[in-house]
């Protein structure tokens, strides 16, 4: 998924800010984090394995001087994780040194690499390097190897991208993956995956860049440009709506929260269920889990509190940390469950390893009888796009019946929600979103080699 931020903001320390704008996205990715930073003649950059917290101290970031920026937390889908797959990548080409750093997934990898020249030099094994050098070996102004690169890649990405002293930003033709764009009052830009970010480094927020469009600023200001390729279409990731995204952002100036407390009201009014309280599974889960208390007149109650220092479970590459992370990760509050009937609300069951054990905490604290109620459709597909959403083997709805999932968790009762109930909760047509892991349908086609037996490309 990725976490991407860049800075124009002549005056400010703009690494300072990225780190600071990076830490509102930390949800996004916890593998590597990095921040270049140029101050109209020079680009360093600083980039490690981990957490921002432990990568950048006062003596980093006093090195990466500058009134520009772009910074990078990573969660890796193509290339692994190991530290010259962390971003932001350093580019030189012969109009300059340049910073890229990217949030999504390319679809058509290969086809880009036989573009480049014979002898390119590869250090890094993602995605992002292949579309930095094709960027690198285009000709004309950054404006026009942008565009060079946006009429060849497939795929998801959204990009930041920094010279010693233009900033760039792009978003691909389907818009899959988010990108919004914010200004401080006294001058100056930033654009971040997330509005979030915006309002922890003091901007305001202005629009979401646009699909297939590029944002350049300069000490000119700031201009606009769109690219236009083949069929085209709006295509943002539902997942963002459903888990990724801080429930604090906003998406075309939508709030997430809002469209997750309406996924839990519609929940309710599609499952109900005989019960003495509702909880939700922390954190992205509890805006649905008010939602549904509210809709069903239940009493909301905390069920479990959430160890603040334990990452997503999600997120975590190795499964074996994944199976490992829910005992460190959650622990029951025994008074509010004992003896009770609880209706669990979560955001989704991916590969159905957590869900279990979480049902066996509830109860283990006395529940009398736990009943799911999921705010999104069964994951039935995997995503391409730029969410490690596993294969069609490890997708526990891929291979099972929803009452075959409910045994397997060992829960009394399974709702999730409809998919016209998660499209109308988001207050966004079904013709805006990539719905791929629910439908099997996405906007650009997968490269053969990754592409399933069930999947389908939708056309324009």
């Amino acid at each position: 998924m990725c976490g991407i931020v860049g800075l124009f903001a002549p005056g400010r320390d703009a690494a300072r800010l990225a780190y600071f704008g990076l830490y509102a996205l930390q949800h996004r990715g916890q593998e590597s984090a990095g921040i270049a930073a140029g101050d109209g003649g020079t680009l360093r950059s600083h980039k490690e394995m981990g957490l921002l917290g432990a990568i950048f101290n006062e003596e980093i970031l006093a090195q990466l001087s500058g009134h520009i920026a772009v910074g990078h937390t990573r969660y890796s889908t193509t290339g692994s994780s190991i530290v010259v797959n962390a971003q932001p990548l350093l580019e030189r080409s012969d109009i300059g040194e340049f910073a890229l750093a990217h949030n999504g997934n390319l679809t058509n990898t290969d086809e880009l690499r036989s573009l480049l020249p014979v002898g390119t030099v590869m250090q890094a094994s993602s995605d992002t390097e292949v579309l930095a050098k094709l960027v690198v070996e285009s000709s004309g102004t950054m404006i026009e190897r942008i565009e060079t690169a946006m009429q060849k890649a497939r795929g998801a990405y959204s990009i930041v991208l920094c010279s010693e002293n233009e900033l760039f930003a792009f978003r691909d033709p389907w818009g899959v993956r988010p990108l919004c764009l914010g200004t401080f009052d006294d001058g100056g830009y930033v654009v971040a995956s997330e509005s979030c970010a915006l309002a922890t480094v003091g901007a305001r927020y202005l629009r979401d860049v646009e699909a297939g469009e590029v944002v350049h600023v300069t000490r000119d200001g700031i201009t606009s440009y769109h690219v236009h390729v083949k069929d085209e279409f709006p295509a943002l990731c539902m997942f963002e709506y459903i888990y990724f995204a801080r429930p604090d952002s906003k998406f075309d100036n939508r709030s997430i929260y809002v469209a997750r407390h309406e996924m839990g009201r519609r929940l309710a009014r599609e499952h109900p269920v005989d019960a003495d309280c509702v909880m939700a599974v922390p954190d992205s889960a509890v805006p649905g889990g008010i939602g549904y208390a509210t809709e069903s007149g239940l009493p909301y109650v905390e069920g479990l509190i959430k160890n603040r220092y334990i990452g997503r479970t999600f997120i975590s590459p190795d499964q074996s940390m994944r199976s490992r992370g829910v005992h460190l990760k959650f622990n029951p509050v025994v008074e509010n469950l004992r003896g009770q009937r609880v209706v669990v609300v979560d955001d989704s069951i991916v590969r159905g390893t957590t869900t279990p054990r979480i049902v066996a905490l509830l109860r283990e604290a006395g529940a009398r009888e736990v009943h799911l109620r999921i705010t999104s459709p069964p994951i039935l597909h995997p995503c391409y796009l730029g969410v490690d959403m596993a294969s069609y083997d490890e997708l526990i709805a891929a291979n099972y019946t929803v009452e075959e999932i409910r045994a397997k968790t060992g829960a009394d009762s399974l709702g999730y929600l409809s998919l016209d109930g998660l499209i109308a909760s988001t207050g966004r047509k079904r013709d805006e979103m990539c719905l791929g892991c629910l439908t099997g349908v996405y906007p650009t086609e997968p490269a053969e080699h990754e592409r399933a037996p069930h999947a389908l490309t939708r056309s324009s």
